[in-house]
């Protein structure tokens, strides 16, 4: 999934085309659950690995089409660039990984909660790598997303460490990835690009020794991994092309769609147990969202409002 910091830049307004890509990318992203609950007999490592595989091609159709193929040849020649990408891709192969084993392990009411605190989870990350300071809003969200955090913990006599650690790999990936000096869809060739050697070597590995699912174990197998690139891929493309046809404050508000789709069809389609105590700590989040998004607007409108200010004067 993508966030409001991982787009390409602030917009003037928001364009009808960058809010209808970025709504289907959304919505898709928020129907992801169903997907991975047809492959959840297949291991989790399985499917990233083809999910790096296929995207491959899919990506670079993409840029050919796009005609940015020079971008990707001038990383490649660039040892900093490609050490750069290299950690973006294993931090987003541990976040695809968790994510599909704990939708497969009945697990996705986990992963809604990880996709909700991660806005908050940036803005702590700001602030601790980045020195930025957080307004008084910023800091109640965060402290009420603490608190359900706590409240989880404690419930369950431990961390829940599925939505932690969905948290951590996506807010560490967006950041480091904002660092990338490459476009959207280029840096996402270059990530699996460079991710699909060790892939492509783990699968071969997984179908010589007789483990594999893309082939011996029926056709629907193979057209459920061959799917796993246009689910991963193609998302993420219309993503980066509609973000920067919005302001980051559409796609801040935006971003929720997505974990509250897998919130209600974890509850309500999945049937997986929601007490009184997730009831609690999910409140807290809403509240601390609620709080985090009306203090974003507001910043944003301010920002709005003394630009068209300074107009006249230019």
């Amino acid at each position: 999934m993508a966030d409001a910091n991982s787009s390409s830049g602030p917009q003037n307004g928001d364009s009808p085309r960058g809010f209808a890509f970025a709504l289907t990318a959304y919505l898709l992203w928020g129907f992801l659950p169903f997907f991975m609950k047809a492959v959840a007999h297949i291991p989790a490592s399985e499917v990233v690995a083809h999910r790096i595989i296929w995207s491959v091609p899919l990506a670079g159709l993409v840029l050919v089409w796009l005609g940015r193929t020079a971008d990707i040849k001038a990383a490649l020649r660039s040892p900093r660039m490609l050490a750069m990408a290299t950690l973006t891709a294993v931090l987003i192969t541990i976040n695809w990984g968790i994510y599909v084993w704990a939708i497969g392990a009945g697990r996705a009411i986990e992963t809604a909660l990880g996709y909700y605190i991660n806005p908050l989870f940036s803005i702590f990350l700001g602030a601790v790598l980045l020195k930025e300071r957080p307004d008084p809003a910023q800091m109640v969200a965060i402290g009420l997303a603490a608190c359900a955090v706590a409240i989880l913990a404690f419930d369950a006599g431990g961390l829940p460490w599925v939505s932690l650690s969905l948290c951590l790999s996506w807010g560490l990936y967006a950041f480091f990835r904002k660092t990338l000096p490459i476009g959207p869809n280029q840096g996402f060739f270059l990530e699996v690009l460079l991710l699909s050697v060790p892939a492509l070597g783990y699968v071969i590995w997984l179908e010589a020794t007789g483990q594999g699912h893309f082939g011996d174990t029926g056709t629907a197998d193979v057209l459920w991994l061959l799917a796993c690139g246009i689910v991963t891929a193609i998302p993420l493309m219309i993503y980066a092309n509609g973000a920067k046809l919005l302001r980051l404050s559409t796609i801040g508000i935006m971003q929720y769609i997505a974990p509250t789709m897998i919130f209600i069809i974890a509850v309500f389609v999945f049937g997986e147990p929601f007490g009184t105590t997730k009831l609690i700590a999910f409140v807290f989040i809403w509240a601390a969202l609620f709080i985090y998004s009306g203090s974003m607007l507001r910043t944003a409108r301010a920002k709005r409002q003394a630009a068209a200010e300074l107009k006249p004067a230019e």
